[in-house]
C-alpha cells in the first residue's frame, strides 16, 4: 500500500506537467532532490526517513504500474525498470537499518537518469 503523500505529490505533478511520462520524471526529480538535501551534515534521522520513505514509496507506484501485462512499454525495459525498483528497495533498507554503512548517491543517480530518459522519449 501507499502513502498518501506519495500519491498526492504524483496528483500535483499530474496538474503541473503534461505528460504521464513528464510527471513521472518530475515526481523522480522532487524524491533526488529530497534525497539530495539528506546529504547535509545537519541532516536529522527523521529527514532522511522522509527522503528515503518518499522515494520508496514513488517507487511502488512506478513498479506496481509495471507490473501491469497490459502497460504499454516493452516487457524486456518494464523488467529492467521492475529491477531498478527492486534494488531501490533493498538500498533504502540497507540505509534505513544503517545509515552510516550506505549513502543515498546510487538512488540520486539512479532517479535522475530515469528522469532524464522519460523526459527524452516525452
Amino acid at each position: 500500500m501507499y502513502n498518501h503523500s506519495a500519491a498526492r505529490a504524483y496528483q500535483d505533478a499530474s496538474s503541473h506537467a503534461g505528460s504521464p511520462r513528464e510527471r513521472e520524471a518530475a515526481l523522480l526529480i522532487k524524491a533526488a532532490a529530497k534525497l539530495q538535501k539528506t546529504k547535509s551534515a545537519d541532516t536529522t534521522p527523521a529527514q532522511l526517513d522522509e527522503a528515503l520513505t518518499f522515494n520508496r514509496k514513488i517507487w511502488t507506484l512506478f513498479v506496481g504500474e509495471l507490473m501491469s501485462e497490459d502497460h504499454e512499454m516493452p516487457k524486456e525495459l518494464r523488467q529492467n525498470l521492475v529491477n531498478l525498483g527492486i534494488f531501490t528497495f533493498n538500498h533504502t533498507l540497507r540505509i534505513m537499518t544503517d545509515p552510516k554503512s550506505a549513502t543515498v548517491d546510487s538512488l540520486i543517480n539512479i532517479n535522475r537518469n530515469i528522469a532524464e530518459g522519460l523526459r527524452a522519449d516525452g
